[in-house]
């Protein structure tokens, strides 16, 4: 019981911080990080969805996988548009035009979930943030391998999603968070996704979410170097 109430309290936080990004993303024009871009950002560069969230709203396939390629090893989702059709039209989309590229696993709580979902460019962020989706009704559980978006209340989901390590069935106490789909391989590589940070400011040692949003990857790679990363993600063939 103790350890569900901590969770609680952290869902409810992480729900708080994310509320807090979307203000920072309102209140003022992201200001890009002035470091060298890398490779993945110049490539997204060449998507004009990236910056113009209006491109990609592709309704997307019944069923499909998803690879992440990750600095720990690859990790396949099954992704189902029956559980959360609102949720894996956004997934499908950010896949299929490059966001998940160079995209930090910055929040990770062991026996909890791991976190990514900000681009490692602010101006692609700050595009997306405002661009939220519609909750989808609760239809499976929030066990181990499920995959969800975050949220900041009602209707707010982006970019960001976590993978859960555990049976968090009870985060449906908590706001629509609905699985939009499972990892069926890797599961192994996602538990060893780097969790020493664990929470984030100011509740623990993590990244603040807000300068994360505001400063991109230079921030992560300077003050945060043990992260683990999506290299890039991409479709795979639909499961007959």
């Amino acid at each position: 019981m103790k350890t569900s109430t901590s969770l609680a309290v952290t869902l409810i936080l992480a729900a708080v911080m994310l509320a807090l990004t979307s203000a920072v993303f309102a209140d003022e024009k992201a200001k890009p990080a002035a470091t060298e871009e890398s490779a993945a950002a110049i490539e997204k560069e060449a998507n004009p969805a990236l910056v113009d969230p209006s491109l990609a709203t592709e309704t997307a396939p019944d069923a499909f996988r998803v690879k992440l390629e990750t600095t720990k090893g690859d990790v396949v989702i099954l992704v189902n548009r029956s559980w959360a059709p609102n949720g894996v039209d956004r997934f499908y989309n950010l896949v299929k035009i490059g966001y998940y590229s160079d995209v930090a696993f910055y929040r990770v709580i062991r026996g909890f979930m791991a976190q990514c979902g900000f681009s490692p460019d602010p101006k692609i962020s700050a595009a997306w943030s405002r661009k939220k989706i519609a909750d989808d009704p609760i239809l499976q559980a929030n066990t181990r391998g499920m995959v969800t978006f975050a949220m900041g209340g009602p209707n707010s989901r982006t970019t960001q999603f976590f993978i859960n390590f555990a049976d968090n069935s009870y985060l449906k106490q908590h706001g629509a968070f609905a699985p939009f789909g499972k990892v069926i391989s890797g599961m192994d590589v996602m538990d060893s996704i780097y969790d020493g940070y664990g929470e984030g400011t100011p509740r623990g040692r993590g990244p603040d979410q807000a300068r994360v949003a505001r400063e991109g990857a230079s921030y992560l790679r300077k003050s945060f170097p043990s992260l683990d990363y999506i290299i890039r993600a991409t479709l795979e063939e639909t499961p007959e």
